[in-house]
């Protein structure tokens, strides 16, 4: 059993899953195409299922749900993180904080993407580079389901479920986001169009758009995040 057949079973324990829904997020479905949609400055890929006249949609399901804080794989932080959170955890500066709460880590981004070195939140205390991409609850999850952080927590966390990057469009960056199904959010659904879910899109097209700028002010600031190739 691969770890998103393993996911969704856990999943299955707490909240119904749409059969065709988990065929599609195990890739049993052979002609899922990409929607595009786009909203303020980034152009949202959409799934969509031509044989059913569906679309892949989503909703947050919180506090009912923390399933995505049980199961981060990385925190990266942007240098407002880094002076945010550090503030607020007592810090009296930020290098001390990134000397006691961060680890820098290198990945490679999904579907043979760019090599990313970047400053990372520890999830747990001990944390070491070799944790980094395994799902590890957060340690700011409290008892209640919420995050002792908010809402000072990282900018990464208010993307949650979309995963974002840039291309190159006529010499300019386009900011491009899809959705990321790790099997652990009980928010997906099958809808007939996507503006069921526009109002949602609108909102997190600003919270994508800030979120990048603010990543790669981090890259040229030198603070420990890079593109690599």
């Amino acid at each position: 059993m691969s770890e998103l057949e393993r996911s969704l079973a856990l999943l299955e324990r707490d909240w119904e899953v749409d059969p065709l829904l988990k065929d599609f997020v195990l890739g049993r479905v052979t002609d899922a195409t990409d929607s595009r949609h786009v909203s303020g400055s980034v152009t949202f890929h959409i799934p969509h299922l031509p044989s059913h006249g569906k679309y892949v949609l989503w909703k947050c399901y919180w506090p009912d749900c923390h399933n995505c804080c049980l199961n981060q794989g990385r925190l990266p932080l942007t240098s407002d993180d880094l002076i945010t959170i550090g503030a607020g955890l007592k810090y009296r500066n930020v290098s001390e904080f990134v000397r006691k709460e961060t680890l820098v880590a290198t990945w490679q981004e999904p579907g043979g993407g760019a090599t990313i070195t970047g400053i990372n939140l520890k999830r747990k205390e001990d944390e070491t580079e070799e944790d980094d991409g395994t799902r590890i609850p957060c340690r700011f999850l409290d008892g209640s389901g919420s995050c002792s952080l908010h809402p000072a927590r990282p900018g990464v966390c208010y993307l949650y479920p979309f995963t974002t990057w840039l291309e190159n469009e006529g010499g300019r960056a386009k900011i491009h986001a899809t959705f990321q199904f790790t099997g652990d959010c009980p928010g997906f659904y099958l809808g007939d169009d996507i503006s069921e879910m526009g109002q949602t899109l609108d909102e997190y097209s600003s919270t994508i758009y800030d979120y990048n700028m603010k990543y790669t002010r981090t890259v040229r600031e030198g603070f420990g995040a890079s593109a690599l190739g």
